[in-house]
């Protein structure tokens, strides 16, 4: 798998989770003051499917908990789910040496 499809698909996986996280808190309107919990549930074994890496769901709830702040500050602007994708794809090795 070439880094812009897994890129995309995990682009949308991140949108995927978003429309199940919501769904699971509608009676919140999706408010969840413990989502990188609820996601790292969620995503462990579909992440580890789709990039072919093994991560535990430790790591991933500190990777979601610190890309949310570097999305926050640095690009709020940005459609969350592909900087969130390059993000991990850059944390986890997985992304093309400029």
């Amino acid at each position: 798998m070439d880094t812009y499809t897994s890129k995309k698909q995990l682009a949308d996986l991140f949108r995927q989770t978003v429309r199940a996280h919501h769904q699971a808190y509608i009676e919140t309107d999706g408010a969840d003051p413990e989502w990188p919990l609820w996601y790292a549930d969620y995503l462990h074994e579909k992440l580890a499917n789709l990039l072919n890496k093994s991560i535990t769901k430790s790591e991933l709830v500190y990777l979601l908990v610190l890309v949310d702040k570097e999305y926050r500050s640095k690009a709020p602007e940005t459609k969350w789910p592909e900087y969130y994708a390059d993000f991990f794809l850059d944390q986890l090795g997985l992304a093309p040496e400029n």
